[in-house]
């Protein structure tokens, strides 16, 4: 790998094991130079992947910063030069419209989307329709939902491509990078297992969701998603909507309406209260905040797991 003058800012750490991520370089960091692997990741679940695989030799770069919605992320002048001075890239296509049009325009060599890694599915609003809701981006205006970190099974299928495509961009380290793949894709079979196990056998399958975020874990596990408010968290449900789920709730045993840690919790609070449910958190892991339950993706998807167990009835 050539080594040349960088605009991106060097990484909070260098050692990084699976159990945690270390902080990434945020555009608000100090810039310097750096004669790591650079790679710019569009949001938390690529930096997380991008970090674990990279391992000591990436540094990576991540364009939304903690706390910060996703899908609103507007790309500055200062990130557009990080990313023409990047190694790779590495986003998700169909989740952040401004990070797509950034990364199109960019002449970065590596490219890596991870939509082109495993397969995107339509699982609508969580099989309903509703009036005044819009998606967030060209892919779910067409049916294809985003969120397959969610699915660790998916989460595997992606590390295994950027594994690869690390390895053809820094073959000097190709070594280390399929090591660090091979043990990041064990991790997360672990973690499918502990949700087939945790999930299995509950009094309810039904969940409902501030937004339309978990599709593929409901799917993978057996379960369904109910949302409150389709694919938009900030739109706000129907009165017909509102007594369709409290209808629902009764029907399939429904005790919790879940939110999330980066958008409103009103309208979930409302239904609750409105149906005489319980409130809690299942977060989609788009960033970690220290509202996060847990420090890293691996201990929020933990939390998420045990706050299903308890709305569903686990036996």
């Amino acid at each position: 790998m050539n080594v040349r003058r960088r605009l991106i800012p060097a990484a909070a750490a260098a050692s990084l094991g699976l159990g945690a991520l270390t902080a990434c370089s945020s555009d608000s960091a100090a810039s310097g130079n750096t004669d790591k692997f650079d790679v710019v990741a569009s949001f938390y679940p690529m930096a997380f992947l991008a970090e674990q695989i990279g391992g000591d030799h990436a540094n990576v770069t991540s364009l939304t910063e903690p706390g910060q919605e996703p899908h609103d992320l507007e790309i500055s002048t200062k990130q557009r030069a990080q990313l023409e001075e990047a190694d790779a890239a590495l986003y998700l296509k169909g989740l952040q419209p401004a990070v797509d049009k950034a990364f199109d325009q960019t002449g970065i060599e590596t490219k890596i989307d991870a939509a082109t890694l495993t397969h995107l599915e339509d699982h609508g609003t969580g099989g309903h329709s509703h009036e005044g809701e819009e998606a967030h981006s060209e892919e779910e205006e067409h049916g294809r939902d985003p969120h397959v970190w969610l699915d660790p099974v998916k989460y595997a299928e992606i590390a295994q491509g950027v594994g690869k495509a690390f390895e053809k961009a820094d073959p000097d380290h190709a070594a280390d990078y399929k090591k660090n793949t091979e043990a990041l894709v064990t991790k997360l079979k672990g973690l499918d297992g502990d949700f087939e196990n945790g999930l299995k056998n509950t009094k309810s399958k039904v969940f409902f969701t501030n937004h339309a975020a978990f599709g593929y874990l409901a799917e993978r596990y057996g379960l369904t998603q109910e949302a409150i408010s389709g694919v938009d968290p900030d739109s706000e449900p129907s009165g017909a909507r509102v007594r369709e789920l409290q209808q629902e709730a009764k029907a399939d045993g429904v005790t919790t309406v879940f939110y999330e840690t980066l958008v409103s919790d009103k309208t979930a609070k409302t239904l609750a209260r409105d149906a005489n449910l319980k409130t809690d958190v299942l977060d989609p892991i788009e960033g970690i905040t220290d509202k996060s339950r847990g420090d890293d993706y691996f201990q929020v998807m933990e939390s998420n797991l045990k706050a299903l167990q308890t709305a569903l009835g686990a036996k």
